[in-house]
């Protein structure tokens, strides 16, 4: 079953279009099946195994035994998925007769909402990293372009130069599943860009041109994800506020801060990228404090019947 499996990762990212790093997470999740299967639950080599040596009561073993290991509801979840895509393509295929996984039901996660920034924090973030240092205005258009864009961190560090329209104010990004978007981002940072841009060659050691990645390092490579949350880090603790901030932090800032100010959620949707709207209404939540303070403002009984007489 381990060579099926990598027939199926192939088929994600070549047909599906899928991202390898949405295929890393399938492929971890599906050899950790695999080896479950194999060690504890039908005590047999993993190369002997076939899909038909598989039925619901081995994925829901699976399930139980990735919560004895301390994986959550949400992990779980995400493995039963991987499992299910599988076996459906399996059916489809030829390999397999049925998917054991279909009637297995998810576990139920906890809703929380995601975190976000408040204005005067996503402010004193924005501003932290002040001066001329060639990193330091990197990490300003960074930051401003997060917050400006809502793109994920691994969006954000694959733009190239000619991705960008300043002049327009929008942008070009290449999304999960490979679908393009455009868009658009205000002044400040289109500001923070042209700085950053006019540094680039001194932290870059080369002349900037057009086919450039936008964020490089101090040796001119392309930042990566986990560059970006040191980035992310380093100022969240230079402001001594907002702990616990990662990039997707400002994703959801974005998001919030759009639908506070009356955005619509299919617009919302567009701009994130999401597939389908219901990841989207996730940004629904409201401030309670806000939610009150509107309430006892306006509802002529929210103080007591007392000062209506």
């Amino acid at each position: 079953m381990r060579a099926l499996i990598e027939r199926f990762l192939e088929h994600l990212v070549l047909e599906r279009g899928l991202a390898e790093n949405t295929a890393t997470a399938y492929r971890a999740d599906l050899t950790r099946f695999l080896d479950f299967l194999a060690r504890e639950f039908l005590d047999r080599p993993a190369e002997s195994l076939v899909p038909a040596d598989v039925d619901a009561l081995a994925v829901r073993s699976f399930l139980a035994a990735l919560a004895r290991d301390g994986l959550g509801k949400r992990s779980q979840g995400r493995a039963l998925a991987a499992l299910r895509a599988f076996f459906r393509w399996a059916c489809r295929v030829g390999e397999a007769r049925a998917d054991p996984a279909a009637r297995v039901r998810t576990p139920k996660a906890p809703r929380t909402l995601p975190r976000h920034l408040r204005p005067g924090e996503v402010e004193n973030l924005l501003e932290a990293p002040a001066g001329d240092a060639p990193a330091t205005r990197r990490d300003r258009a960074i930051l401003e372009l997060l917050y400006a864009t809502g793109l994920r961190v691994a969006e954000l560090v694959s733009l190239d130069w000619d991705d960008l329209e300043l002049g327009e104010r929008v942008l070009r990004v290449v999304g999960k599943g490979g679908k393009e978007r455009m868009v658009p981002f205000g002044r400040p940072a289109r500001e923070a860009l042209l700085a950053w841009r006019g540094s680039f060659s001194e932290l870059a050691g080369r002349p900037w041109s057009g086919d450039e990645p936008v964020f490089v390092n101090a040796r001119g490579g392309r930042l990566t994800d986990r560059s970006v949350r040191r980035v992310l880090d380093r100022w969240v603790a230079a402001t001594a506020a907002a702990r616990g901030v990662h990039p997707h932090t400002l994703r959801h800032t974005f998001a919030t801060h759009l639908l506070e100010r009356g955005a619509d959620l299919r617009t919302i949707q567009e701009l994130l990228g999401h597939a389908s709207l219901a990841t989207t209404q996730r940004y629904t939540h409201v401030d309670v404090e806000r939610l009150l303070a509107v309430y006892r403002e306006s509802h002529p009984r929210a103080r007591g019947t007392g000062e209506e007489r």
